[in-house]
């Protein structure tokens, strides 16, 4: 994470001065005063904090003459890069604060003008928060924007899980607020917008699993290319959960299989390093088996308890009587957003949702 808080540099801070300066013929005292001492002990959302704070002492007050400053500024194409995503946060202070009921729907405005030159997702936020009712019907009107941006950033600004990004109460509370957004771009041009509309589905999964399997379902009523991935990528939790519903929708129903022990390649590994193991399926049925087979690593945390984290390993059409053997390789490296605790750790095969094999092993 060190290497990303560096996207908001004192360069960084410099270029943003410079390029609003130009228009707004204005020193910007306060983003001025901003030292490399200053940033460099915060992570990259506080970082961009700090300069949205100095952004607001610098700006005009009121709505309307930062708003004008900052499409001024747009008609610069070098105006881009994460020193946006402060403007993009001063812009949702400033509107929603703004006591003309206009302001509040030209700051959306703004934010999609933004977005092309930095994702305006964590900023939309505050509008969702402010008035939910309000800011969706803007937001639905962008899934027919031109640009891919836009259109994506309805998507990615309403999901319930945003990475990075403030929880929006509202939101997680009305959980099927934004489908009409997604219906409208789950077929949609662009690849980057139709991650985005799974990722959504996928966040949605984690509080109301028959929401998502019900969208699911009639999207492959109708499903061509496109949306059948974005079905197949949004359930991928759910699978992983080993959901009866996105499971079958998917074509994986309950069949007789049996799973052999796990066979490992070591019994302790050495950090940072990895483990071998494989394992076979047994298709016991007079009938077809389509099978989702996936893993699970049980990692050894802090308190000496466990939580396991599922990874996908394959799909397969087994005939009768066969047996098909699996084999992977894991990795075990420390992470920003994993700590590796030496001691007894487990892995299991898990197989259309039902798990079996597990095994142990040392991490050291």
């Amino acid at each position: 994470m060190g290497a990303m808080n560096e996207l908001i540099d004192i360069s960084a801070v410099a270029r943003l001065r410079a390029r609003l300066g130009v228009v707004a013929t204005s020193a910007f005292p306060a983003l001025a005063g901003i030292s490399a001492a200053q940033l460099a002990p915060l992570a990259l959302r506080e970082r961009s904090d700090l300069v949205t704070v100095a952004l607001l002492a610098d700006l005009p007050d009121g709505y309307t003459a930062p708003a004008a400053i900052i499409r001024s500024a747009l008609a610069d194409p070098s105006f881009e890069g994460w020193g946006i995503w402060p403007v993009t946060e001063a812009v949702a202070t400033l509107a929603i604060a703004s006591p003309g009921a206009a302001d509040f729907d030209d700051g959306l405005a703004l934010l999609a003008e933004l977005t092309p030159r930095l994702t305006a997702e964590f900023a939309i936020r505050r509008f969702l928060a402010a008035d939910l009712d309000r800011a969706l019907p803007t937001i639905l009107g962008w899934t027919t924007a031109p640009d891919p941006h836009v259109r994506r950033l309805a998507s990615e600004g309403t999901r319930p899980f945003l990475p990075w990004a403030v929880r929006v109460a509202a939101v997680t509370a009305r959980p099927d607020a934004a489908v009409p957004i997604l219906d409208a771009l789950r077929r949609d041009d662009s690849d980057y917008v139709r991650r985005s509309v799974a990722n959504h589905l996928n966040d949605l999964a984690r509080q109301n699993a028959g929401l998502v399997v019900d969208i699911a379902e009639r999207w492959l009523g109708d499903a061509d290319e496109r949306s059948a991935w974005v079905v197949r990528h949004g359930l991928r939790t759910l699978v992983k959960r080993g959901d009866p519903g996105a499971l079958a929708l998917l074509g994986f129903t309950p069949t007789a299989v049996t799973v052999s022990p796990l066979e490992l390649d070591a019994t302790a590994v050495e950090l940072p390093g990895s483990l071998g193991f494989s394992f076979a399926v047994t298709n016991e049925s007079a009938d077809v088996a389509r099978i989702a087979v996936d893993y699970a690593v049980h990692y050894l945390k802090s308190n000496g308890t466990t939580s396991d984290k599922v990874f996908k390993l394959a799909s397969a059409t087994i005939a009768p009587g066969e047996t098909v053997r699996f084999a992977k390789r894991h990795t075990f490296r420390q992470m920003t957003t994993r700590v590796h605790h030496a001691g007894l750790h487990m892995i299991e095969a898990q197989v259309n949702g039902a798990r079996s094999g597990a095994a142990a092993f040392v991490l050291g």
